[in-house]
């Protein structure tokens, strides 16, 4: 299992509930093609499968 998580915010969150737009900021997205890299724990893979349908995932090193 890779040690970190690398998510791309891919689609806008206007019209968007608002639960899924405090999941996006709370990974610390707030643009469309923004980029964060995260430690790959099970609090983020929720919150990563919260919002699947918004972002990319990539696991790295």
């Amino acid at each position: 299992m890779a040690k970190n998580l690398k998510i791309t915010l891919h689609h806008g969150i206007v019209n968007r509930t608002p639960a899924q737009r405090a999941t996006v900021k709370t990974l610390g997205l707030n643009k469309i093609g923004k980029t964060v890299v995260r430690p790959d724990t099970p609090a983020n893979r929720g919150l990563v499968n919260a919002v699947r349908h918004l972002v990319t995932v990539e696991e790295v090193d």
